[in-house]
């Protein structure tokens, strides 16, 4: 915007730096988004980036292999899977000659700073020629390649490492580039043959990548609502096979028409023997008699395109990564960008590339539980979910206070029954969410009922107990199979209560967008007034818009996003005959810019406009010249993303008709309104997961806190901590009160009055080329000075 100033950061400065940028090893979706990124911010910072195509074998052979990069050269990058700057892997490199070859390269061309993409082979490679940096310029100057002055001035090589690997197999980190991608493709894959599978009352087995490393898998089991799931970590007690044709048995007596069994390639039993999809279909074929397939997915899982949220994570990390280079000094071990939680932060590389190697030794020995510890929080939690899911204990044995072999021995006899309901407008997830709160509170030993249509069916009658089997096949299905409405419940206050007496509910579970939290706040707020309200109630946030206090995110925001996303890579390539286009796309969000924001990140957006971040007609005019000083460039087409809510006068219609106007002669314009679609589709990956694991956590909570809150022989709980949100923040899910979340909130225009994607702008901005400031003391954009060894990551209680 025009009152933003390019603000180099003083110690920061790239001028007389050279950085090279590498992917190595397997692709992975997003890794072009991650060259694109460092290019952009070395340019950026005043640095020369160079290519090195074909990874390590680049390095080694040198010449046209190493280029220097423009601005330009990495425009149309963001949305192309794999690595448009080739990968491949390099024998010579292993070898001492190889990397003096290397060395030679790069001192010819005073790159001194090396990002590398890829896994921790690739990655180990790197901090070995690190360390060998000294010796290998010192042979170089004794057989004449080099001088002497050259050795000095390229005397210490840095690096920094960005994992890039489908398998998500890298300890410190919760993500790696290219997950979330191959997620997207085993789901797409999942729920194709989910329909055939119930049309013919089929046993699919689906093997997914994963040689040494089960998160695919797992995940992907977990998404879809797998029967059973195959992964090297964790292999199936003796038995199992019985166990498993015993549970396929049952779903089907139960009425389902179909099993999906998700392996993955390197799964094993305890003995350390493959188990094989084959060996899978064939024991469901000789013991059950059903038809079964067999499905390799293969390498489709790392093609396409990359997901939103592998090019918002990649893009984040390639800026975090040239920051890293530019902080370096002759003492800085060399590091890797990691996420935890919702935080980029660094971490030591070879300390990483150790747990790593531990997990497999824990393998190795048979030590599985101490691998899936190693794994990390995430890939606990994942697994401890899937196992609450897949496990259903028989409520008749069991009372709501403890696990005892009969409920005759515990007080009371009877479960508590526990209402969900869905509030506000349909959010991607809120289904897998339901299935998993009923699956859960079914195992806990309460009695689930649904309530339809929001606070509106709650005052209406409209509930009725909700059982395991109902919910079967939830988690794929978009949109609110309950029915979810706005309405509040502040004028209905009595006959909800009246509801809550007849149905005797002891317990609330809330899954929706603002309406869900004001409808909370009402609630909690009645208490005094109606005893029927004392009772544990908790909030889980569902809305496209990611507008809910005390949540960094939501359900439901993922699949928007990558409907956004999809829908701009659309609209960017049909102007690829077309010279000089500018597209100005209206997202939702309400008041809030979140979807537009990130959006834009993830789409390659030259501006943004949101209502938190304010703008004038001299903004806009400065945007326009923007455009036209890049239409003389190579790059001839432009994307605007304009947040529904954003500007009362500068609205959609407006801004479109400014750009038609002012860029005539230079480029013309065409405006599109994305609207419900953002809100349509199967949920993401994410969104399936995401609210899987938060509802099993919030029926978890109920259970506790019922046990706390039930005194003489009924619950009675009117403290402030008995109605909560349960939401993500930062590296953690926190459960808190509603009442204290109210000075947090914009109640007006229904946003926070703080929100952690702000400062994402000023990466967004130096992506598009706009002088902006980007003060990393104050920004926090991607928490650079934090500092995070991998065991902490081990201990995060990020889901």
């Amino acid at each position: 915007m025009a009152s933003d100033t390019r603000k180099f950061f003083e110690n920061l400065s790239g001028a007389g730096k050279s950085i090279g940028v590498l992917t190595s090893g397997g692709d992975a979706q997003g890794m072009n988004a991650a060259v694109r990124a460092v290019v952009r911010m070395g340019i950026y910072v005043g640095a020369k980036v160079y290519f090195i195509h074909e990874g390590y074998q680049g390095m080694v052979d040198g010449g046209d292999n190493i280029k220097e990069a423009t601005w330009e050269s990495v425009s149309s990058m963001l949305q192309v899977g794999g690595t448009v700057i080739g990968s491949a892997r390099c024998k010579e490199f292993r070898t001492h000659e190889g990397r003096l070859k290397a060395a030679h390269n790069l001192v010819e061309r005073g790159i001194t700073n090396l990002c590398v993409i890829g896994g921790d082979g690739s990655l180990t490679g790197a901090n070995l020629f690190r360390e060998e940096w000294s010796g290998l310029l010192d042979e170089l100057v004794q057989q004449g390649l080099i001088s002497e002055e050259a050795a000095r001035t390229n005397s210490v090589l840095h690096i920094v490492g960005m994992v890039g690997s489908i398998d998500n197999d890298f300890c410190g980190t919760d993500m790696t580039i290219g997950t979330d991608s191959a997620l997207h493709r085993i789901i797409e894959v999942v729920d194709a043959i989910m329909t055939t599978a119930q049309s013919h009352q089929r046993t699919f087995v689906l093997e997914v990548m994963g040689r040494h490393c089960g998160y695919l898998a797992l995940v992907s089991a977990l998404a879809c609502g797998a029967d059973w799931v195959f992964f090297p970590e964790m292999p199936p007690e003796d038995g199992w096979e019985d166990n498993m044709c015993q549970k396929l048995s049952e779903s089907r007596s139960r009425g389902s028409r179909l099993n999906i069994i998700i392996v993955a390639e390197g799964a094993i039993d305890r003995q350390g023997q493959p188990i094989t999809s084959d060996f899978v279909k064939d024991l469901v074929v000789r013991c059950l008699g059903f038809d079964t397939r067999v499905t390799i997915l293969g390498h489709v899982q790392r093609g396409g395109t990359p997901s939103a949220f592998d090019r918002i994570l990649a893009s984040r990390m390639g800026v975090e990564a040239v920051l890293a280079l530019l902080e370096a000094s002759a003492s800085t071990p060399a590091c890797v960008v990691s996420l935890v939680g919702n935080q980029a932060v660094r971490l030591p590389l070879m300390e990483c590339v150790q747990m790593t190697q531990e997990v497999q030794k824990a393998m190795d020995e048979k030590k599985f539980e101490e691998a899936v510890r190693l794994r990390g929080r995430s890939f606990e939690n994942n697994l401890s979910t899937y196992r609450l899911l897949s496990y259903r204990k028989c409520p008749v044995l069991l009372c709501p206070l403890c696990v005892c072999v009969t409920a005759a021995l515990c007080h009371p006899q009877s479960s508590f029954n526990v209402a969900v309901l869905n509030v506000g407008a349909p959010a991607a997830g809120m289904n897998a969410a339901v299935r998993s709160a009923v699956r859960v509170g079914i195992t806990e030993g309460h009695k689930m009922f649904a309530v339809n249509d929001g606070f509106e069916g709650f005052y209406k009658g409209q509930i009725k107990e909700i059982k395991w089997g109902d919910v079967g096949g939830w988690t794929g299905q978009g949109g609110s199979l309950l029915g979810t409405k706005r309405t509040l419940p502040g004028k209905h206050l009595d006959k909800i209560a009246e509801q809550i007496r007849i149905h005797n509910i002891s317990a609330l579970l809330v899954i929706g967008g603002f309406e869900a939290y004001v409808g909370l706040l009402e609630l909690s707020a009645a208490r005094d007034k109606y005893n029927e309200f004392c009772v544990p109630m908790v909030m889980v946030p569902a809305t496209v818009s990611n507008n809910i206090p005390g949540s960094d995110l939501s359900i439901g925001s993922d699949t928007a996003l990558n409907a956004i996303t999809d829908t701009c890579d659309r609209i960017k390539q049909s102007a690829s005959g077309t010279k000089r286009r500018v597209f100005i796309i209206e997202t939702m969000g309400g008041y809030c810019g979140y979807l537009a924001t990130v959006g834009g990140l993830a789409a390659g957006a030259d501006t943004v406009y949101i209502y938190e971040e304010p703008f004038d007609i001299r903004d806009l005019q400065a945007n326009v010249e923007h455009l036209t000083q890049k239409m003389k460039t190579s790059i001839q087409r432009g994307l605007v993303l304009r947040n529904e809510n954003c500007n009362e006068n500068f609205t959609t219609d407006f801004v479109y008709q400014l750009y038609t106007e002012e860029g005539r002669g230079v480029f013309d314009c065409r405006k599109n309104i994305l609207g419900h679609m953002q809100q349509g589709g199967a949920p993401s990956p994410f969104d399936r997961n995401f609210g899987t694991k938060v509802a099993a956590k919030a029926i978890q909570w109920i259970t506790r806190t019922l046990k706390d809150s039930y005194k003489g022989g009924r619950v009675f709980a009117n403290s402030e901590d008995t109605a909560c949100l349960l939401g993500m923040r930062r590296r953690a899910m926190v459960f808190q009160p509603v009442a204290q979340l109210r000075d947090e909130t914009d109640f007006v225009h229904r946003i926070p009055k703080e929100q952690w994607w702000l400062k994402l702008r000023p990466l967004m901005k130096i992506l598009a080329k706009y002088k902006t400031s980007y003060d990393v003391s104050d920004s926090g954009q991607l928490e650079h000075v934090t500092r995070v060894r991998p065991k902490e990551t081990n201990t995060s209680s990020t889901i």
